[in-house]
């Protein structure tokens, strides 16, 4: 096994350890959430609510009775809404963390997609010096690990509209809309010819029928070929509809944070808080980094991008800008950049979800009669409260991105310096494509790597990467024109 896997075993098993002696010592999702400055606002207690609203205190005899009986030992009394309060703010302690909801899940996938990028960043840096084609890539088990429990989760949030009451009949509405409208538009983009969108799932398709066919001849087994391009397609059509459901409330929420943002910006601006070229440059940053997801959309259109870098003349040159080697490298730099970039911006936007505190209660003074002292309490605290679902909503699609480029990047045999350094890698297709030896009565390493070829990997994990970075931007656009126009102010 260790000479088979070399020294990727011994990357595995360094992670392993890694994740065993530092989980208790130091996790990086508790770094995200209590020591990059996040804010909470504390709840009034009955206390403050009575003296704001003149209220006499509660008779103590009262709170002798039987505590058998329901509701004796709750404190409930009605205060008008317009009352004055301010809310307190303290920054978020570690201890008050462990306490909401899905928080578990959050620091499970933000630790172990750290172990999982430094395993794949390890690896690709010793793949680089000494290429591992006759072993297993143990990074792409740890993406997998990352993909697949990044699905559970978000699909989990998803289900939650689907598990309440009569409360959450719009929510359910909304996600089944998502799914109707993406599994649409997914099968529109399925018929396209690869001539406008370079997804080359046509590519794969007749690459995978040819080597499965010879897999299975050579075997001794009868074969019609895989199964029509239609079904494939229309199965694929079905994967981007759910993903698509499972990204409209996380894009409206992102959105809805991204527009809180600008306008707490604009509103230090007018008052003098902060210099008018810092508000101005954080703005312009903020803007231009929801702009960097409709240019990743666009890096798989042909006629816009991949011809005009690679195939076409530019004026005063006399050969393309780059190579299509280049350009893929470039690709999947991109990818990881823009992931990167809105990752730097997670705290500012979760400060801004942590706000809506304030802006409720704010919102709650224009408002005339009276509420509960419970239901203000929870008014506030709730917000807290879901602060994990909240992040996990923000980083889930930027962790699909990332681990799905990390897929096509290195299963479909690409470069990352190919965009520096002009040195292509070299794919024996006359090995790809080669027929099994007849003698050969066993699945190895290298048959199944002729039957899953790189155009296969290419095929697949380019349509995923983009449906993925293609439906969050719609996402966001949702979002961005709700907020824009049909929310109201």
């Amino acid at each position: 096994m260790a000479t088979l896997l070399g020294i990727q075993l011994i990357i595995t098993m360094i992670a392993i350890n890694l994740i065993h002696r530092l989980s208790h010592i130091y996790s990086f999702a508790r770094w995200t959430l209590c020591s990059t400055g996040l804010v909470r606002y504390l709840h009034p207690t009955d206390k403050e609510l009575r003296q704001l609203s003149g209220l006499k205190k509660k008779d103590s005899k009262l709170s002798k009775r039987p505590i058998h009986a329901q509701n004796d030992n709750i404190d409930i009394f009605q205060i008008p809404k317009n009352l004055d309060i301010e809310l307190e703010s303290q920054p978020i302690q570690e201890h008050e963390i462990y306490q909401l909801r899905y928080f578990m899940e959050y620091q499970w996938l933000v630790n172990f997609s750290l172990y999982a990028a430094l395993v794949y960043l390890s690896t690709e840096i010793y793949s680089y010096y000494s290429p591992i084609d006759n072993e297993i890539n143990l990074s792409m088990l740890w993406c997998s690990i990352v993909i697949v429990f990044a699905f559970k989760i978000l699909m989990s949030l998803t289900l939650e509209y689907f598990r309440g009451g009569f409360e959450s009949s719009g929510e359910r509405s909304t996600v089944i809309v998502a799914a109707c409208v993406h599994l649409v538009i997914a099968m529109i983009i399925l018929v396209i010819d690869e001539s406008k969108l370079d997804v080359r799932l046509d590519t794969a398709y007749r690459s995978f029928n040819e080597t499965s066919t010879a897999f299975l001849n050579n075997h001794g087994l009868s074969s019609q070929g895989p199964a029509s391009k239609l079904i494939v397609k229309f199965f694929l059509a079905l994967w981007c509809a759910v993903t698509g459901a499972m990204f409209v409330f996380p894009g409206i929420r992102t959105a809805k944070m991204h527009w809180d943002c600008l306008r707490y910006y604009e509103c230090n601006e007018v008052h003098g808080k902060y210099f008018s070229y810092s508000s101005t440059f954080i703005k312009g940053f903020m803007n231009f980094s929801l702009i960097t997801h409709f240019l990743l959309v666009l890096l798989w259109v042909k006629p816009i991008a991949v011809d005009l870098l690679t195939a076409k003349n530019l004026s005063g040159l006399n050969k393309p800008l780059m190579t299509l080697e280049q350009f893929e490298s470039l690709r999947c730099w991109l990818v990881v950049l823009v992931v990167f970039q809105r990752l730097y911006l997670m705290p500012t936007f979760m400060q801004a979800y942590l706000n809506m505190a304030h802006e409720r209660l704010e919102q709650q003074k224009k408002e005339a009669g009276r509420i509960t002292n419970k239901d203000l309490q929870k008014q506030v605290s709730v917000i807290f409260y879901y602060t994990c679902v909240v992040v996990l909503q923000y980083v889930i699609p930027l962790v699909m991105m990332l681990f799905f480029i990390f897929f096509y990047k290195t299963l479909g045999n690409f470069s990352w310096v190919e965009v520096i350094v002009n040195s292509s890698p070299t794919i024996d297709n006359s090995n790809q494509h080669s027929l099994l030896e007849a003698n050969q009565a066993y699945f190895s390493i290298q048959s199944l790597k002729q039957v899953l070829t790189a155009d296969v990997y290419r095929g697949i994990f380019g349509f995923a990467t983009w449906w993925i970075c293609f439906s969050w931007f719609l996402s966001l656009s949702v979002g961005i024109f709700y907020q824009s126009y049909l929310s109201p102010k």
